[in-house]
């Protein structure tokens, strides 16, 4: 009776960490969402050990973005500087990862997906303009051009994410703020080669209208003659020079939330071969995972030759549809479209496609050696061994963590204007015909670009699951 007592208190412990890293984080994501953004910091403010845990990175991203919508940019820097230095430092701690394969993944650290990598540097990029420190936006560009190399190396496969379209194009835009039109060009080139190839045909993503003429000008600013002539022709257009009496603004929006993680899972049987080759299937997925297992006659017996069938977690994005899907921007009479720039949601959910296969094989390893250690001790003490299955039940779950308060889509345009307090009006639009605007005052000076970033957080209400949680 009281080994069942502690089986049933060990069992109550267990249930309540089985959250997903959204749910364990609901406080903060209510306060966010709803953009209450100083009660956001102030739970982060009362969870600070989290800057020390196994979701550290994660816990400096959401920082560096709530002080940033503050306006604290600075504060903000500070903590994408900590998430920065996380990932140039990282290394695999093998003891975690041996623990991670008798419990779950949540036990190693959150080291990042690609794509968060290199948003955080779009975001301290952003936050240096706002300050006006050009020169410190444009080390986060060398450091941004570091990591797409990176990432180019990693992958050789041309149908993956290796390549980033906006962070070029972001870095032309830095580039030419600063007066550096030839850098510019090379930005702008790569990252229109880069939407019209690998976007186009991962995210269904052409080039912006706006990087097509940015891209004629810097071509026209350096001289390149020949560069103009092709790109008119591509483009279907000539390029007309137009006088720079004022200056500029380059207006970014991040609309929506970038998809959550949650988890799936798959019932696989076990079908037994020689020499220690057992196969894991699912016949409703058509799944077949061999693995070869060195284990002895008595462990055969005792252990893997016992397992018939076990459920396997999995992580799988949620999709976070957002509500409004147009804008323009309205300046002195004219009217400028924001285009998408970014599809922060589909690369998410490309990075995790593309590695389902190591996560499948690495998930079912895991279990295999978690029921394989299970059977083994039920043959010496079956209550024990009752108690591991139990734990291993409870235990098993997938690797929910993610960066959640990133954008869906990242559009933007730029607004030329002529010198002084300018006003200029965005205008947002949804599908079912809601409609909101927002007004806002610039100092404009001549030659000079003005960076903003104006971030909603609405999305389709009844689309979200974790509303009612």
């Amino acid at each position: 009776m009281r080994f069942s007592i502690k089986i049933l208190l060990l069992s109550g412990l267990l249930l309540a960490s089985c959250a997903t890293y959204y749910q364990m984080n609901y406080e903060f994501n209510q306060s966010f969402e709803s953009g209450d953004l100083e009660q956001a910091a102030r739970v982060l403010e009362k969870n600070k050990k989290a800057a020390e845990g196994k979701a550290r990175f994660l816990y400096f991203l959401n920082q560096g973005i709530v002080q940033s919508l503050l306006g604290n940019y600075e504060i903000s820097n500070e903590a994408f500087e900590q998430a920065y230095i996380f990932g140039e430092d990282y290394r695999v701690n093998y003891l975690n990862e041996a623990a991670s394969l008798l419990t779950n993944p949540t036990m190693t650290e959150y080291k990042g997906e690609d794509h968060e990598h290199l948003l955080l540097l779009y975001y301290k990029a952003i936050n240096y303009l706002k300050l006006g420190d050009y020169e410190s936006a444009l080390v986060e560009c060398r450091r941004l051009n570091i990591r797409l190399g990176t990432l180019s190396d990693k992958y050789k496969n041309p149908d993956k994410y290796q390549k980033d379209a906006f962070v070029n194009n972001l870095m032309g835009i830095i580039y030419e703020a600063s007066g550096d039109v030839n850098n510019a060009f090379v930005a702008y080139r790569n990252a229109y080669e880069t939407y019209e190839g690998d976007y186009k045909k991962l995210f269904g993503m052409s080039a912006p209208d706006q990087l097509k003429e940015d891209l004629l000008r810097t071509a026209y600013l350096n001289g390149f003659s020949d560069e103009v002539r092709r790109y008119e022709e591509a483009f279907g257009r000539k390029f007309t020079p137009s006088p720079k009496n004022g200056g500029e603004l380059v207006f970014f929006w991040n609309n929506g939330l970038g998809p959550v993680k949650a988890e799936w899972s798959i019932n696989f049987s076990v079908i037994h071969g020689q020499g220690g080759l057992v196969t894991f299937a699912n016949s409703d997925y058509g799944f077949n995972f061999p693995f070869f297992l060195d284990s002895n006659e008595d462990d055969k017996k005792q252990g893997l030759a016992a397992l018939e069938f076990f459920r396997v977690a999995f992580p799988k994005y949620v999709e976070r549809p957002v509500l409004f899907n147009s804008a323009t921007l309205s300046a002195n009479g004219k009217k400028y479209d924001l285009e998408a720039a970014e599809d922060v949601n589909a690369i998410a959910f490309k990075c995790l496609q593309e590695r389902m296969l190591a996560e499948f094989g690495k998930s079912l390893l895991r279990v295999a050696l978690k029921k394989a250690a299970e059977y083994q001790v039920r043959g010496e003490n079956q209550d024990l061994g009752a108690a591991i299955g139990l734990f291993n039940a409870l235990t098993e779950k997938a690797d929910t963590r993610n960066w959640q308060t990133i954008p869906h889509t990242i559009y933007y345009s730029r607004v030329p204007l002529p010198e002084g307090e300018q006003k200029v009006q965005l205008n947002l639009a949804s599908a079912t015909g809601r409609k909101q605007q927002q007004e806002f005052t610039f100092d404009i000076r001549k030659g000079k670009t003005v960076f903003h970033v104006f971030q909603s957080l609405e999305d389709m209400p009844t689309a979200n699951p974790y509303r009612t949680w």
